[in-house]
């Protein structure tokens, strides 16, 4: 949060900085344990204190809700809130009650994915063999408030959806390196296995600005 200016009984200005709320906090860690490494897949960034710190932080409204942007025309919304050192993004997804993701992949890069309110449901697949193929089902997991898992290519393909027939969830995610953004990701037809390539470089708001130009 950016510093204000106050002025003294005579005159003269003083600069008072406000203190970060708790998610601007952890948004601040994130990216300082981050630092001018790779991102997660490198050496030297410890994997388990970036989860145990979004383990740690407790989800207030209040924090986040500047960047939780729905769209119930969609599945769901992808709200940039900080870009990190330039190796990762982090993201505010904004779920619609009953839709969710295709199956997808993370192109060669790693989430840390935790749930700021309501229900996410995730089924993992296996990677299909062939475009005529259907992925497997590996397991289907529940995620509620506060929850925080992981994921990468090396696990399989996944999709998310909000079980919630009226109420949105959302949840805060960390992309490193930010592969997806700058190049795209794919997509897995459910039924037959086709893979199809889709751009994601687009964000429905960017640091709390709904972007009005998206297609």
């Amino acid at each position: 949060m950016a510093p204000s200016i106050a002025q003294d009984a005579i005159g003269s200005c003083t600069r008072v900085t406000e203190p970060l709320d708790a998610f601007r906090r952890l948004v601040s860690d994130l990216s300082r344990i981050l630092g001018p490494s790779s991102g997660l897949n490198s050496e030297d960034v410890d994997v388990q204190k970036l989860q145990i710190l979004m383990e740690e932080y407790i989800s207030n409204e209040k924090d986040w809700a500047k960047y939780a942007f729905p769209d119930f025309s969609r599945g769901y919304t992808r709200n940039l809130v900080d870009e990190g050192n330039g190796k990762s993004n982090l993201l505010v997804l904004v779920w619609s009650p009953g839709k969710g993701s295709p199956v997808h992949d993370h192109a060669d890069a790693h989430c840390l994915m935790k749930v700021l309110k309501g229900t996410l449901k995730e089924t993992r697949f296996d990677f299909p063999r062939n475009n005529a193929t259907p992925p497997a089902i590996i397991k289907e997991t529940v995620y509620r408030d506060g929850q925080v898992t992981y994921m990468a290519d090396e696990l399989g393909l996944h999709k998310i959806s909000n079980p919630d027939p009226v109420n949105v969830a959302v949840s805060l995610h960390l992309y490193t390196p930010p592969n997806a953004a700058r190049f795209g990701c794919n997509i897995f037809n459910e039924q037959t296995g086709k893979r199809s390539h889709i751009t994601q470089s687009n964000f429905f708001s960017m640091f709390g600005r709904k972007v009005e130009s998206e297609s």
